[in-house]
């Protein structure tokens, strides 16, 4: 059975969840192989959680320079192992990192990439959500390797235990040219979840109304324990920080329970929320696009709903 990389995501040596999901996609087209490509020391902290996932092989490149560039050397150490194990298809997270390294990849083996997937079949046909995700769109590469980008929250991951079994390689040098790192500055978000990590996430759009306004937001969230997200019609007003927005021009989110106020549901916000398992909306216009998608909507002012909706949650929780 032919080889599976997963690049894995990880964070203050915590795996990440989209490192399951790509996991359990792998198990469906081979033998699961987790690439580590981090300082030393994190494999040992994210081994067992890969190997509950099914990881059967983990390749551990670790160096105390990985932190000194962006991507270049997870595509260095891919490609690699790419000549060397011939392996079925790489599967990398959809982020923004996580694409850029797939295209590099894709130039540098010669293989096939497959962008934005949010299903694979076991025989390597992949789904694409397109058009902002008004259709889905089924493609398989033609080349040996598929380079493959999924969708944070597209599948479902299922725990299956797997060998683990570690095997240390070297970390390619990176060219001299390769722009460095100069310094990081952890983004302030308090004690709420990772937007693209949580399980609940509540949204506010423009109907919000103002900046100040968005603690109506905050406090529901807070009462769900879950994330805060905001549209592009609310970052673009002001409304909230940028790297909150969820949409085809910000964040892509899949979370258990999505919940969105004031928002109108534009084919540009849906693309980046509309595969949360459960949507409700709240909107004072009966003819907003977002109820198309809800599985619950409310007709009605988000100041009086939100804040009986915050109440009623943490009575619940009390």
């Amino acid at each position: 059975m032919a080889e599976v990389l997963v690049l894995v995501e990880h964070s203050g040596g915590e795996v990440k969840k989209v490192t399951n999901e790509l996991l359990t996609a792998a198990a469906r087209l081979g033998e699961p192989a987790a690439v580590v490509v981090a300082a030393p020391g994190t494999a040992g902290k994210v081994a067992d959680r890969l190997a509950a996932y099914g990881a059967a092989k983990i390749y551990v490149a670790e160096s105390d320079e990985i932190g000194q560039y962006l991507t270049a050397p997870s595509v260095g150490v891919l490609a690699e192992l790419v000549a060397s194990v011939q392996p079925a298809a790489v599967l990398i997270a959809g982020s923004p990192d996580g694409k850029e390294i797939a295209g590099k990849l894709a130039v540098r083996t010669g293989s096939g990439l497959l962008s934005d997937v949010v299903d694979i079949a076991e025989d390597g046909t992949a789904t694409h959500s397109v058009f902002g995700g008004s259709s889905l769109a089924k493609s398989r590469a033609t080349t040996p390797v598929a380079v493959i980008t999924v969708r944070a929250g597209a599948i479902e991951p299922v725990c299956s235990p797997g060998a683990a079994v570690e095997h240390v390689i070297e970390v390619p040098a990176v060219s001299a040219t390769t722009a460095k790192i100069i310094e990081r500055r952890p983004v302030e978000s308090g004690n709420r979840p990772e937007l693209t990590e949580a399980s609940v996430v509540v949204a506010g759009g423009r109907g919000v109304g103002s900046a100040d306004n968005f603690g109506i937001v905050e406090k529901l969230a807070d009462s769900l324990g879950a994330a805060v997200g905001a549209s592009r019609a609310a970052v673009d007003s002001g409304y909230y920080p940028h790297q909150f927005q969820i949409g085809q021009t910000g964040k892509t989110v899949s979370p258990q329970l999505y919940v969105a106020l004031g928002i109108s549901g534009a084919i540009q916000h849906r693309a980046g929320m509309q595969t949360s398992k459960t949507i409700i909306a709240i909107n004072k216009d009966p003819e907003a696009p977002i109820f198309e998608i809800a599985d619950f909507g409310v007709v009605g002012d988000l100041f009086t709903i939100a804040p009986q909706l915050t109440e009623a949650v943490s009575k619940r929780k009390g």
